[in-house]
This record gives structure tokens, sequence and C-alpha cells, in this order.
């Protein structure tokens, strides 16, 4: 990266992710129409250019495509969370290389920062995604700009465009074209502008990027907020948004999933929460934090003829903790006594919050829980890293086998890049 010349924004973004990580390790998928499920394999969460000029809309049913399908010749994968994951942790730490300036703002997006002229860093822009794709095998588009707004919409316009290259620089552009694309874009399209705001600004006349650009930001403040005022300035090309920095430890936790079959029994429930405890305490030693709070939360499905059940409690545990057992007990006991046999459950989940760093909760050795002394998360980690996730549990979460409510995946790829047994295999002919 160049020191010299005016400092920029780039947001590098990975093209259709989820079904771009699907083709690394299946060339075959490669120019067929595609697209990755939602947990349970029920709606379309991510499409290929291919599926999108077939008409496929983004939370479609894939019921009503499954007919369709091999006359298309469309393929559909389970989302495989494992694999997006480290994928998209390789792009981030291949595009740290080019900046000390980066904010990750998704798992498929970063802006970095760089300094340098046009020529520079569009070249630069190049380089980014010829080593990403050498080095991934993902495909990017690089938008750069002297604000994030603006680096938005020149990703747009280098993914839109496929004769750009994939790289596009707002600052070559003069003054007249960048009106002209500005006024092509409806305000809704612009990062941040969601559809309310779009009906609210219809009604002071703005509808294009360009009317926004040039509306009164003292107006728009008063109107809305200081954030859609940041938005009119970096449409002009003064960048308001900073970078963030990236927390190295949340202070919420969530573990939340639909269930495969409906749980049925108040011992399923049992299970699932007791599986959901121990999954959330092992992302706390993870980030080496401690929670001093737990909401637990199940309910029946709204569309569903059955009346529709719903059980919401939130309870303190007695000290702040990441232990799996003290979870599980508090996660079970807190619907204990709401939860009904033969109600059709579709999904529970457990919130650890008022989340602090364990550091900074030492106890004196009598205080502490028997089951902590013995590091028994800790334990469990290892063996679980060793033998691979969900080898070893504890109570219920241990039993052998997969429960009859466990999310469903049934075209879910290998995770080829975290689990020794799942690797690609490479055949010479």
């Amino acid at each position: 990266m160049s020191s010299r010349g005016p400092r920029r924004i780039a947001l590098v973004d990975v093209n259709s992710f989820y079904v771009s990580c699907e083709r690394v390790f299946d060339p075959r998928l490669v120019g067929r129409p595609g697209v990755v499920l939602s947990n349970n394999d029920g709606c379309v969460v991510a499409r290929s250019d291919e599926a999108k000029q077939l008409g496929i809309e983004m939370g479609t049913p894939w019921f009503q495509l499954a007919a369709q399908a091999p006359r298309w010749g469309l393929w559909h994968r389970s989302s495989n969370y494992e694999l997006y994951g480290d994928l998209s942790a390789r792009v981030m730490k291949l595009l740290a290389r080019h900046s000390a300036w980066q904010e990750v703002y998704s798992i498929d997006e970063s802006f970095i920062g760089l300094a340098g002229d046009v020529d520079q860093l569009t070249e630069l822009g190049r380089r980014i995604r010829a080593d990403v794709a050498k080095y991934v095998g993902l495909p990017v588009c690089v938008g750069i700009a002297s604000s994030k707004t603006l680096a938005k919409v020149a990703n747009k316009g280098a993914k839109k465009h496929r004769q750009l290259g994939g790289v596009v620089h707002w600052d070559v552009y003069p003054d007249e074209q960048k009106t002209r694309i500005l006024d092509s874009l409806e305000v809704d399209e612009l990062w941040g502008v969601a559809g309310r705001t779009k009906k609210r600004l219809a009604e002071l006349d703005v509808h294009t990027a360009r009317e926004l650009r040039d509306a009164d930001p003292k107006l728009i403040r008063k109107k809305f907020s200081v954030v859609l005022q940041r938005t009119v300035y970096e449409l002009r090309g003064t960048s308001c948004i900073p970078f963030e920095k990236e927390r190295s430890a949340k202070d919420q936790l969530i573990y939340s999933r639909m269930f495969g079959q409906p749980v049925k029994t108040r011992a399923e429930m049992r299970q699932a929460l007791s599986i959901y405890a121990q999954q959330a305490s092992r992302r706390l030693r993870k980030q080496g934090s401690v929670a001093k709070q737990l909401q637990v939360f199940a309910a029946t499905s709204m569309h569903s003829p059955r009346p529709y059940v719903s059980h919401y409690r939130t309870v303190r545990l007695p000290v702040p903790a990441d232990d799996p057992i003290t979870l599980t007990k508090a996660a079970i006991a807190a619907l204990e006594d709401q939860l009904v046999d033969g109600a059709w459950y579709v999904r529970a989940g457990i919130v650890l919050i008022d989340i602090t760093p364990k550091a900074s909760h030492a106890m004196l050795d009598p205080f502490v829980p028997a089951f902590e002394q013995r590091n028994l998360g800790q334990l469990l980690d290892q063996v679980n890293r060793k033998q691979g996730r969900g080898a070893v549990g504890v109570g219920m979460a241990g039993l052998k086998g997969g429960p009859v409510w466990k999310m469903r995946r049934e075209q879910l790829s290998p995770r080829y890049t975290t689990h020794w047994d799942e690797l690609a295999i490479v055949r010479a002919s």
C-alpha cells in the first residue's frame, strides 16, 4: 500500500458468498444455477447469478422449487456455517495484509483504509482480487471511494458491470457521471436506508440517492436522525462514518435454532435446552467471558392450527459463570414449570447477557463451584476439539446419536477446512 496520495476507503465484498464457498471445493457447481438454504432446508438464503436469472427470489421455500430443479439443472445445499466461517476468516486475514486499517463489517464484507492515487489504488484492487482468488478461491469485488457509503455504491457498480473487472474507483468518474449514477439509485439501495425511511423521504420528494445527496442536511437531521444526515455528507464525499474497532468479546451471546421436527415432550425440550446451554457456554469460554444472567425461550408455530404457546424467562445466575453445568441447570429450571407436554414446540434458544471478562471475577476457592474448580468446561472443549464437535457433553447433551428434533440439513457439504475426516479428496486421472 502506498503511503502517499489521498486516503480512501475500499469495500471488499465476496460475490454470492455462500454459493461461492460451495463452489470452491466442488467445481462441478460452477456455471450452474444453485441456491443455499436456510436452517432446516427451508428457504433460499443465497443464490448464484444463474439462479437469479431464472427468477428465483430470496426467501423462496425450497418445496416450491424442488419439482423444477431437475429441469433447470438447479443444485441446492444446506447452510454449512462452519465452512463459511472458516473461509471468511481466511479472506479477512488476507485483506489485513493490504492495510492495517480494517473493519470486518460482515461475514463477507470488509472495509479497509488505503492511500494512493486513482491508478495506484485501482491496481491494488486488482491485486486484492487476484490474491483472494489464488489463496482462498473466492471471487471478490472492490469499491473504492472517499467515504464508506460511496465505497458501497462503487462496489455495487463493480458487481453489476463485469466489464469493469471487479474494481471501481469512484474518483475516476467526472462529477456529471457521478450525479447520473446516484440518480439511477433508489434511496433504499443505499447502505443503511430502509424501506420505511424511503417512504418518509418520499414525502420530502426525495426518491433517489442524488436527491438525498442534494437535500438540506439540517432538515434531514431534524426530520430523521444524525445518522441519515451523515449519509448526506457521505454521498458528497465527506467521510463521516468512522471505522469501528473489532471487539474481542461480545456483550450478548445467543444460541437459538429451529427444530427439524416439533419437540412434543418436556424431556425432549430439556435435552434441547441442555445442548443449547452447553454450546453457549463454549462460546463464553472461547472469548474469556462469564455471564451474570441467562434468558430462555421456547415457542410453537404461529402458523399452526394448534394453539400458540410461547415461554420466556430471565434468571440471574448465583455467580458469574461460563461452566456448562451451571448454565444447563439454570436453563432447564427456568422453563420447567411452564413447559406443556403435547405442545409442538418448533423453536427454542438461550441468550446470555450481562457478560463481562472472566478475569475480573476472581473468587476465593470456597465460593467457586466444585465442577468449575475441576475445569470441566475446558476439558469438554479439549475433547471436542480433538474428537470433533459433539463428541462429548454433560448429561442429556452427551447422549449418543442425534435427537429426532435436530436441525435438518440433508444437503450439507463436508466441512473441508476444519475436519480431518472431511478433507477434500483429489484423484489423479
